[in-house]
């Protein structure tokens, strides 16, 4: 059962989903576009994808949601691993009666939505992945310890901003351990099957630069991965690289974002 609340001038929803032993904030814009389902950074919120969504305008269903213990509505859980996330994924399209969407992923979302896409093949539209997604070995004891230390040493200020919604109502301890489940997640021979599986047009959007807690060149070095990636499974294809740095994507570069989406949007339409 969700709680909800609708807009008769736009056929719009608000309302939680539950799933588990959660319940997820979801926004539905409605209408009778092709549904795009966003997915959010590892610990970011449904608003980062505002710009994306007004660029794309009413023209597409636009399904917006916060991960379990993220944003200000979103319940806490026992279960904040990367299995539940894709759940979460089926649980919100069930929730508001959608079939077949085409995933929209940026950072960890990403990864989530080339999983999703990967198992979902009668269902995926298609995909559109910013600046993740991308199979590389980045995850070794000094960086697991590195994490532990950066979670550590920010946990006297992220229980500040939680009320904002800014920062997740988890631990230090759980938020490191999210991110070292997604550095397993990212290992070549764990990431590199699910990109070859994928069979629906998927385009990536790339960022420039740094990321925060990345060190030197290392996020070139990740994204330079899909090179080969793309050579090998003709489904896929860098949509764009941009300017903007992995933190600002979705601010400084929408536009290049909302272009993959129709891109991608255009098959479905088309066959080809």
């Amino acid at each position: 059962m969700t709680t909800n609340s609708i807009s008769s001038a736009d056929s719009s929803w608000t309302g939680m989903v539950p799933v588990d032993d959660t319940a997820l904030a979801v926004t539905d814009t409605g209408g009778p576009g092709i549904p795009l389902i966003y997915l959010n950074g590892q610990f970011a919120t449904q608003g980062y994808w505002r710009r994306v969504l007004a660029d794309l305008g009413p023209e597409f269903r636009h399904i917006t949601y916060d991960e379990r213990a993220r944003g200000k509505k979103s319940k806490l859980s026992a279960d904040y691993s990367f299995e539940a996330c894709v759940r979460d994924v089926d649980a919100v399209l069930a929730a508001r009666d959608v079939d077949r969407a085409l995933v929209v992923g940026w950072s960890y979302g990403a990864f989530v939505g080339a999983h999703w896409a990967s198992r979902n093949p009668d269902r995926a539209i298609g995909a559109v992945l910013v600046d993740g997604a991308q199979p590389y070995d980045w995850l070794d004891e000094a960086m697991e310890q590195r994490i532990r230390k950066l979670f550590k040493r920010l946990g006297w200020i992220t229980p500040l901003l939680r009320p904002t919604g800014l920062t997740p109502r988890m631990t230090a301890a759980q938020q490191a351990e999210c991110n070292i489940e997604l550095g397993k997640v990212s290992r070549a021979r764990e990431l590199g099957p699910v990109l070859d599986d994928i069979t629906v047009p998927t385009r990536y959007v790339l960022a420039s630069g740094s990321s925060f807690g990345s060190r030197g060149d290392e996020q070139e070095l990740i994204r330079a991965s899909l090179d080969a990636v793309c050579a090998g499974n003709p489904h896929l294809r860098i949509s764009a690289k941009v300017a903007s740095n992995h933190d600002h994507i979705l601010r400084k570069d929408f536009h290049a974002v909302a272009e993959a989406v129709r891109e991608v949007a255009a098959f479905d339409h088309s066959g080809h």
